[in-house]
């Protein structure tokens, strides 16, 4: 028999409209694991509320090796060097120590919950970016293309994104980028040159046959190079906005690679959509298993 190993459940909480990231650096002097795993343990514990709220934590992967190496996989590590391809394509580098998701079905108590865990983080750690946003028609990119068409049933979510066992097991590898839209060049395109950039039709979402080599659905190949989920966000206002791409994957490897095919670093060329959109931050995280965690404090504590 063996102990039973349960995720964050807002991980796999499909369906929330608006989400939030929030990312910090621990204050210097850093504050003791102690301390830190108490705040989290609150943070994590989340409010579930008839929105359906639910807060996700998780740590640069080499802090929570330091906190709980038993319950780190030894192959993670955090986003600390950029990604460069041909053409002076560069993903840059912007790991901080922590992150905080929060995902609800209004930005209000989006807002609230975010606003609670940054309090119990005062004094521990500082917020050093912020991301918000929302689903855009259900499923649509600003691209105005299906995004996350090759996601998993929500049966299947969990082969995915989860460590099925060893270190770190329930838990997953987060990838936090945004990237921003360069949107007069974009919708400088016709439809047609659009779909040869993303490599599926618009108004159906179909695979094109044959697909262009460099097109986007070509370097991210999910068959060639392994299963990931999606979480992505559209962010921004209509003057300035993009894309928060949010990747779980049990096994990093995936993600690292899917990035180094975006950037051509293989040689095989770099993704068309990337001349149309850059990324500005980049950053892994791992979300260890709520197991792995500190239980939340009983309110009569």
């Amino acid at each position: 028999m063996t102990d039973l190993v349960l995720p964050q459940p807002g991980i796999l909480a499909l369906g929330t409209t608006v989400q939030s990231y929030l990312e910090l650096d621990l204050v210097d002097p850093p504050p003791s694991s102690e301390a830190l795993l108490e705040a989290v343990a609150v943070i994590a514990g989340g409010v579930v509320t008839g929105q359906g709220c639910n807060v996700v934590v998780g740590f640069r992967p080499e802090l929570w090796r330091r906190i709980a190496p038993a319950s780190c996989p030894d192959d993670v590590h955090g986003f600390d060097e950029p990604i460069r391809g041909p053409d002076d394509v560069v993903m840059p580098a912007t790991q901080h120590d922590l992150v905080v998701w929060v995902a609800a079905g209004s930005r209000d108590v989006v807002f609230d919950e975010g606003h609670r865990a940054a309090g119990y983080l005062d004094g521990l750690a500082t917020i050093a970016d912020e991301t918000s946003g929302w689903t855009y028609h259900h499923h649509l990119d600003l691209t105005g293309f299906v995004d996350g068409t090759e996601n998993p049933p929500l049966g299947e979510a969990a082969s995915y994104a989860l460590i099925d066992r060893g270190p770190g097991a329930g838990g997953s590898v987060l990838l936090l980028q945004r990237w921003a839209h360069d949107v007069s060049s974009w919708e400088s395109l016709s439809q047609q040159q659009q779909e040869a950039v993303i490599g599926r039709t618009k108004d159906t979402d179909e695979e094109l046959d044959p697909k262009p080599p460099t097109s986007h659905i070509a370097r991210t190949d999910q068959d060639e190079l392994g299963q990931i989920l999606r979480r992505n966000i559209a962010y921004g206002e209509v003057r300035e906005h993009g894309t928060l791409f949010v990747g779980l994957c049990a096994r990093q490897r995936v993600l690292h690679e899917m990035l180094e095919h975006m950037a051509g670093v293989d040689g095989q060329g770099r993704d068309d959509l990337i001349r149309y959109t850059t990324a500005v931050t980049g950053a892994y995280y791992f979300l260890p298993a709520s197991t792995d965690l500190p239980a939340p404090p009983d309110d009569d504590d």
